[in-house]
């Protein structure tokens, strides 16, 4: 046996083998574009859509409620591998259908492609058994209400086969209740690696339980039943009469069913109404959980999961997580549901709005019974004491008090503020705003209020569905840095530290850190630009200014600019080239504002369409895009921004043009950087400070306080909820502390 296995290893081609020099030059040849077998395609649309046993249950589960299914049963056999049955009572399936039953994209709820901005049922692309029949042996059994008897008929890669060899491959009549029972057998037999990958059937039949728990919660009206094959109980059983929390308490446990608020949410604005449960500060559990469903799809949503987490982060201990079951109803037509293969996400228009109005309401709702927080307590009755039992020793008896069992005390280097509410370390620092504005800003209600006005417009929003801004958001994913992104979606924010540099200070964990918040800025405000593309607020400019006189303030900015650095690099030789290109950089100075304006002019449809900002077409700048409420830009960095829209956004693409545009725009709302607040010092010379430190004038004083009031309030809370860090902002990001580091220096000390 020995001298066999090594023959087959001396003359079997060993993994990783190089290829030989004639091998490699035949196939640097380009090699023919087939068609693939329509056996392959349909077993790799098989495995995107069926992932595993809990997706087919999935599938099968919003096939039945769609068929108006009062009542479910389902039956799993070693994780839903060996056997997966779900067995309903609704319409049932007539005969003439069973035939194309199993094939690909064969449905009744879709005609045409415009049906799916007004789609209201689970599946509508007819994918779900057509995958399972490629990868699994499906027995169907149904009879409508019509029929004399049940059909059973098998299926094989879409196609009817027969029960056994020989036998007819049409279905077979049967004995059998109204209704369908679906039958898998055998998932993944013919994908031996996928699997493989399943580590053990209890874990799936977790996996299934949770997605059966999920619809259990939310349908109401339709009765559920789970069990594992060969057990006489039942794991999930829910009546159809159960009301929503009833069908918690069932599958949840009575501890979250007790605790429990509910919540209502509707804005016809928006276009959609929301409604759910959430567990009040009473009850939290070791991870968050969060049944959402939108227009009573089960999907998951990562902003939302962290939009929740933080509006409870103030109510909950630390480590603690809540419960929260929200129902999403939105209208159809701003509703993409055909963004996954298993339908697990969904795009929708005004999606942070949406989930700030419901995080806002369930807030509110949690406020309202903090006050009612529970706590088991046990006192002793006045005049008692407890001992332990009498014990003699040397000296004699003598009774012992015995101590109160208490919780252990936690190192204060382990202890994390997370209270916005309590001193901070800039109020060690001396004020840098006079007394008086100090005592305006106390008494002022809002610390926002700059005199802005909003109104809300009665204009749609529009549906974007462009190849380049998917693939420009893509891009972002693609680049994020889960670590940073977790870093910033959990900070508390400190202070600025150098309004110069533009560096502020925040706090996640036990660590402090500096960040550039310039670079933080505009990597949000560009994220901002793509997640609102085409549906941007506007700010407008009253009067409005001419877009020429604009320019030609940039262009005269930009001429002084270069001239300060050629005298600051030091004085060249007089030379017929050197006045050569000083006359063709004038020139072109001159040129330009006149250059920009008529392309911006010539392309203002456009630019109003995408990105809010409206050119009249005698010149006039109306309008620019608001990408944040609450924070207004520098309008002192608008005339560049213009003058940059010439020669630094490629107009010949579409995906470079949207690319280029939306950093120059989030360029000019970065946040600008103001000289550092002058402080009398006797031992400073005056003629030491620069020139343009020499004195703040008030309009920079109030730049800077609306500044850090901005910051604080609109900036930063922002980047909390919205910003993925990408890879490259960890360059502006510098570690200064932690705590348990500082203690040990303390310790030597």
């Amino acid at each position: 046996m020995e001298t066999s296995i090594d023959m087959d290893m001396d003359h079997g081609e060993p993994r990783g083998t190089k290829r030989p020099a004639e091998e490699t030059e035949v196939s640097q040849a380009p090699k023919r574009i087939r068609a693939l077998d329509p056996d392959v395609v349909n077993k790799i649309a098989a495995g995107e859509i069926i992932v595993a046993p809990m997706h087919a249950l999935k599938e099968l589960i919003e096939n039945a409620v769609d068929a108006g299914s009062t009542s479910l049963e389902i039956l799993v056999k070693e994780g839903g591998l060996k056997l997966l049955q779900i067995t309903d009572n609704g319409h049932g399936i007539d005969r003439d259908d069973l035939p194309i039953l199993c094939e690909r994209f064969t449905t009744s709820k879709l005609k045409q492609f415009e049906d799916l901005s007004s789609i209201g049922t689970y599946g509508f692309r007819g994918e779900a058994l057509a995958s399972i029949s490629h990868i699994a042996h499906l027995t169907v059994t149904t009879k409508t209400a019509g029929s004399s008897c049940a059909w059973r008929a098998h299926y094989s890669d879409g196609k009817l086969v027969a029960a056994k060899p020989g036998q007819n491959a049409a279905p077979k009549a049967t004995a059998g209740r109204g209704g369908t029972q679906i039958t898998v057998e055998d998932l993944f037999y013919n994908v031996p690696t996928r699997r493989r990958a399943f580590r053990s059937a209890s874990e799936e039949y977790a996996k299934i339980l949770d997605v059966v728990g999920r619809y259990a919660v939310h349908c109401s009206g339709v009765a559920f039943s789970c069990r594992k094959h060969g057990d006489s109980g039942v794991s999930i059983s829910t009546p159809a009469a159960a009301n929503t929390v009833d069908r918690i308490r069932q599958i949840h446990g009575s501890a979250v069913a007790n605790e429990l608020v509910d919540f209502k949410i509707e804005d016809e604005k928006l276009g959609f109404l929301s409604s759910g449960l959430a567990a009040n500060a009473n009850y939290h559990v070791k991870r968050t959980v969060i049944l959402l469903f939108i227009n009573h799809r089960a999907v998951e949503s990562t902003a939302m999961k962290r939009a929740v987490e933080q509006t409870y982060a103030s109510f909950l201990p630390k480590g603690g997580h809540p419960f929260v079951y929200i129902d999403l109803e939105i209208e159809p037509q701003r509703l993409d549901v055909n963004v996954h293969p298993t339908k697990r996400e969904v795009n929708f228009l005004n999606e942070d709005e949406i989930i700030e109005c419901i995080c806002h309401e369930i807030r509110s709702k949690l406020a309202q019974v903090d006050s009612s927080r529970t706590f088991m307590t046990q006192t002793l009755l006045p005049g008692l004491t407890t001992t332990e039992p009498l014990s003699r020793g040397n000296d004699g008896p003598h009774t012992t008090p015995k101590n109160p069992a208490t919780a252990k005390k936690p190192y204060e280097h382990n202890l994390v503020r997370t209270d916005a509410r309590v001193r901070k370390i800039t109020s060690m620092l001396p004020p840098a705003v006079a007394r008086d504005d100090m005592e305006e800003e106390t008494a002022s209600s809002n610390p926002l209020d700059e005199g802005l006005q909003y109104e809300i417009t009665d204009r749609e929003p529009l549906r974007i569905a462009l190849t380049s801004v998917k693939n420009l958001r893509a891009s972002v994913r693609n680049a994020m840095h889960n670590n940073l992104t977790e870093t910033i979606a959990s900070h508390t924010y400190v202070g600025l530290v150098d309004e110069r540099r533009r560096i502020a200070a925040i706090q996640s964990g036990v660590k402090l850190y500096l960040i550039d918040y310039g670079m933080f800025c505009s990597e949000f405000f560009y994220q901002v630009g793509l997640t609102n593309f085409g549906n941007f607020g506007v700010i407008k400019l009253d009067p409005p200014p001419k877009l020429i006189d604009l320019l030609r303030i940039a262009a005269d900015a930009e001429r002084t600019s270069h001239e300060t650095q050629r005298i600051s690099q030091g004085t060249q030789p007089r030379s017929q080239a050197n006045d050569e290109r000083e006359a063709e950089e004038n020139e072109i100075f001159a040129n330009a504002p006149e250059m920009v304006s008529k392309a911006l002019i010539d392309r203002r449809e456009m630019i109003d369409e995408y990105f809010s900002m409206r050119i009249s077409a005698e010149g006039e700048l109306l309008t620019i895009p608001l990408l944040l409420k609450g924070y207004l830009p520098c309008l002192g960095k608008l005339p560049r921004f213009l003058l940059r829209l010439g020669p630094y956004v490629d107009w010949t693409g579409e995906e470079e043009c949207f690319r280029t545009f939306l950093r120059e725009l989030a360029a000019f709302y970065t946040p600008e950087q103001l000289p550092l607040p002058q402080t009398k010092d006797s031992t400073v010379d005056e003629s030491e400070i620069p020139e343009d430190e020499a004195g703040d004038d008030e309009l920079i004083k109030s730049r800077r306080s609306q500044m850090t009031r901005m910051m604080e309030h609109v900036i930063f809370p922002a980047l909390r909820s919205r910003l993925v860090a990408t890879t490259k902002l960890l360059q502006g990001v510098v570690e200064v502390a932690d705590l348990k580091g500082l203690y040990r220096v303390f310790e030597r000390c």
